[in-house]
């Protein structure tokens, strides 16, 4: 396969994911807890950066460089997601983000309260009976690699 198409492809794969991650979130009403929100960063980040890539062809190895660390992040990030919902790991601070713990009276304690975050070890929707974090660790890890073997070809 030629750069150009895989990158085409890697812009269209990252709109089609994060599509559909906001399709189950705003659609279908499943709310995503924080670590689900940070594994959109990839997808987001090779939007932009593939895109200016493709318009200007300037900083091409250091462009796909910077997409293959956060594609491995993103690998990282959801094989600790899946490690929670397995019962393999605890939950962390990052599941626990978005709590405000500057209360000042009873109203704002109650509004906290109604606000408890999603918590990540709950799968809220499941494909073929695998989370999205499940499906999102493979398929950053097989992007990782392609990524991987076009910067090292170059």
């Amino acid at each position: 396969m030629n750069k150009k198409f895989i990158l085409n492809l890697l812009i269209a794969f990252s709109f089609i994911a994060l599509s559909f991650a906001y399709f189950v979130e705003f659609v279908l009403g499943h709310e995503p807890c924080n670590l689900c929100k940070i594994e959109r960063i990839p997808y987001i980040g090779t939007i932009i950066l593939v895109s200016f890539l493709i318009f200007t062809k300037k900083w091409e190895k250091s462009i796909l460089i910077v997409v293959s660390l956060l594609f491995m992040f993103g690998a990282v990030t959801s094989v600790y997601h899946v490690g929670i919902e397995q019962g393999i790991f605890n939950e962390s601070l990052l599941c626990e983000l978005g709590i405000n713990t500057n209360i000042q009276n009873t109203d704002e304690l109650l509004k906290t309260l109604n606000k408890t975050p999603i918590s990540c070890k709950d799968v809220t929707f499941k494909i073929f009976g695998l989370s999205l974090a499940t499906f999102n660790a493979v398929l950053s890890i097989l992007i990782s690699y392609i990524l991987l073997k076009l910067v090292l070809k170059k």
